[in-house]
């Protein structure tokens, strides 16, 4: 289902192409526009993940460099059915963490400093196992391509106010009050077009994630954390790429300005609550405290697994 809702998104952005091209240059600018989106889209689609996590200046770490975080997450994925993914470490003081990757095949995790070094391993468990159930779900190519989309939108917004500034004067771009629609809609729509991504995918995640690390509160109790810090803690990468906010497992934002309009996470209070009756449901230790990260962050020197 996720493949289908990645096509209607990649059309939906060449509608907006051709639709933007149109105004620009008639039906010629509408099949240049044409042209332009799909290469657009077959790049997003081969290469939206390394751009994201080059983004967040994201590096790579193994079994040798980060030698209990790589574990954690090699246990994760085996319990998950999954391949070993590649582990990514981002240098922010903000605890967050995110998955990309077209498929299973390629996917990649990728928390920050300040995730590893806030959690317990057990909350990190949790966190990474749900990013593995988005990789699982096949949400991962979603996310990516959606961020890249949101991007060209107000690529294109900015495109065309500048065209219509240049050239509307003398009849041959659009005028300024259709370059103005697009300067005041574009925005809107990369917003639908991150809402488009249901929120229901982040409660599937939890869902999944919980059942794979075999403890809904790790996960709740790292949301709860998560949340806390990420309204005090800039995270200033995503506040200069806002479209790729849906990507985090809360939303990394300020809420401050226009941000808000990309807040596309359920509550975080809901997801908790949601957590708390599958405890009920498959069981679990809701009232266990969790373990405190080691002096050498939450993946420590301990060689056992987060069961351990």
């Amino acid at each position: 289902m996720s493949y289908f809702r990645t096509a209607i998104l990649l059309a939906g952005l060449t509608a907006l192409f051709m639709g933007v091209g149109y105004l620009i240059g008639g039906a010629g600018g509408a099949v240049i526009a044409l042209a332009v989106a799909a290469a657009t889209n077959l790049f997003a689609y081969w290469n939206s993940d390394r751009m994201v996590l080059s983004m967040y200046g994201a590096h790579e770490v193994d079994a040798r460099t980060a030698p209990d975080l790589h574990r954690l997450v090699a246990e994760l994925a085996g319990r998950a059915g999954l391949p070993m993914p590649r582990v990514f470490l981002m240098d922010n003081p903000q605890p967050n963490a995110f998955a990309t990757g077209r498929n299973p095949a390629n996917a990649a995790v990728a928390v920050t400093t300040g995730l590893v070094q806030s959690l317990s391993r057990e909350e990190l468990a949790g966190v990474i196992a749900h990013e593995l159930a988005h990789v699982k779900n096949h949400d991962t190519l979603l996310m990516t391509v959606t961020a890249t989309i949101a991007g060209a939108i107000s690529m294109l917004a900015q495109f065309g106010f500048f065209f219509s500034g240049n050239r509307g004067s003398n009849g041959n771009g659009p005028g300024i009050v259709a370059s103005l629609a697009m300067m005041i809609l574009a925005p809107f729509a990369a917003m639908l077009v991150q809402m488009a991504i249901s929120r229901s995918r982040e409660y599937a995640a939890d869902d999944l994630g919980a059942r794979i690390c075999g403890q809904p509160m790790w996960l709740a109790s790292a949301l709860a954390k998560i949340d806390a810090a990420a309204h005090r803690i800039p995270n200033a990468e995503a506040e200069h790429a806002p479209a790729t906010a849906h990507m985090f497992i809360i939303n990394p934002l300020s809420g401050l300005g226009m941000d808000s309009l990309f807040a596309t996470h359920p509550v975080t209070e809901n997801r908790i609550a949601a957590l708390q009756r599958l405890t009920a449901t498959i069981g679990g230790a809701s009232s266990r405290p969790a373990r405190p990260a080691t002096p050498g962050g939450p993946w420590g020197r301990s060689a056992r697994g987060p069961w351990g």
